[in-house]
């Protein structure tokens, strides 16, 4: 299964998600914000198969951590979460670096079906 780095500041959802995520067998890294997911990015040497980031966090958003990411190891592949539309049209500038923006609330199997497509991609 893939190495997956979950970045997402509300810690319910980063919970939620990185359990339904290893419960399907991936192996999950957690950060709570954009600064904490890119210096794990960094450690790892872009080695996650999946980058799962939420885009409204403080002190380093989601966008800011794609680019960085994809500037340091541009095969990154980034999947953003959002519950705000203003914010998923944001990542519209992101096209060939993010794979998807998944809207919140999701449900469990949406976030598994969302990953496993991701992955599928690059399988």
């Amino acid at each position: 299964m893939a190495k997956l780095l979950i970045v997402e500041d509300d810690e319910s959802v980063r919970t939620l998600a990185a359990r339904a995520l290893e419960r399907a067998g991936h192996t999950v890294a957690i950060a709570a914000d954009g600064a904490q997911g890119l210096a794990l990015i960094r450690a790892a040497q872009g080695s996650f198969d999946l980058v799962v980031s939420d885009i409204r966090m403080p002190e380093m958003d989601g966008i800011e951590m794609a680019k960085a990411a994809a500037s340091l190891f541009p095969a990154t592949k980034i999947m953003l979460m959002t519950g705000y539309a203003d914010q998923r049209e944001r990542a519209e500038e992101l096209n060939g670096v993010i794979l998807d923006v998944v809207q919140k609330p999701f449900t469990l199997a949406e976030i598994r079906a969302r990953v496993d497509r991701a992955l599928a991609c690059f399988a």
